[in-house]
């Protein structure tokens, strides 16, 4: 047996995966090789965000592919504090993932080589600011800016989100539009929608706006610049209940 390895890092961290085997496995990794403290293990989503209305933890494993919620739309529903690393037995993921503030993604089945690997990142990443915090009095770092990467063709684009001016679906794809680029993406509408922060909002089926990049609303319409969204009625209660938030 491999012996444990005590770094003296106390870590709360929950398990939410729909398979028992990769629970179990996940959890034997953590008891046999951390010092971390296993809060709790949920199969479902939904299970798991009413865990955590009274059960607030350091780190979450969060699978992927699961019913009712997937991993994705639940990390879409998790405040920006949380730390997550996903786990799925899809690649395809990956780059989403990182919209997210996940320190690693664990491909299964998960090796104890693997873990490791994670293990020393996930220690890293919750050490760094004790080791970089500085007691004299300075002036506070700039936040990082929010992005993600958009595989298009066969290259990975970094977009920061408050470039995006709209997504406009097309089919079984979408393009992303800022000032400077249009790129395709191999996804629905919908399924981005989903993964998408509260500066986005559906207005049609073929369109997906950042609220922040309006320049008017007007005629059951949005203007971007020199586009011309039309808002749907499917959309538009919604759409504008959210557009009443900032109406003086």
């Amino acid at each position: 047996m491999n012996a444990a390895i005590n770094t003296g890092m106390n870590l709360r961290c929950l398990i939410v995966d729909d398979e028992p085997n990769a629970v179990s496995l996940l959890e034997m990794f953590i008891r046999q090789n951390t010092s971390w403290q296993l809060a709790g293990k949920c199969y479902d989503a939904p299970e798991a965000l009413n865990f955590l209305k009274s059960q607030p933890v350091d780190l979450i494993f969060l699978d992927i592919n699961m019913p009712h919620l997937t991993g994705m739309e639940m990390a879409a529903l998790l405040p920006p504090s949380a730390s997550i690393v996903f786990t799925t037995a899809y690649s395809e993921y990956a780059a989403d993932s990182y919209s997210f503030p996940t320190i690693d993604y664990l491909l299964k089945p998960i090796t104890l080589k693997r873990f490791y690997a994670a293990m020393q990142k996930i220690e890293a990443h919750f050490a760094k600011p004790a080791a970089t915090q500085d007691p004299s009095p300075t002036a506070a770092a700039p936040a990082e800016e929010e992005y993600f990467f958009i595989k298009s063709g066969r290259m990975l684009h970094k977009v920061l989100l408050k470039e995006i001016l709209y997504f406009e679906g097309e089919k079984e794809y979408a393009r992303l539009v800022t000032p400077t680029q249009r790129l395709l993406i191999y996804r629905r509408l919908k399924d981005i929608g989903e993964q998408l922060s509260n500066s986005f909002a559906r207005v049609h089926n073929s369109y997906i706006v950042n609220i922040a990049r309006l320049d008017s609303i007007r005629d059951n319409h949005v203007f971007i610049g020199a586009k011309q969204i039309p808002i749907s009625e499917k959309f538009r209660e919604a759409f504008m209940n959210r557009i009443k938030e900032k109406v003086f």
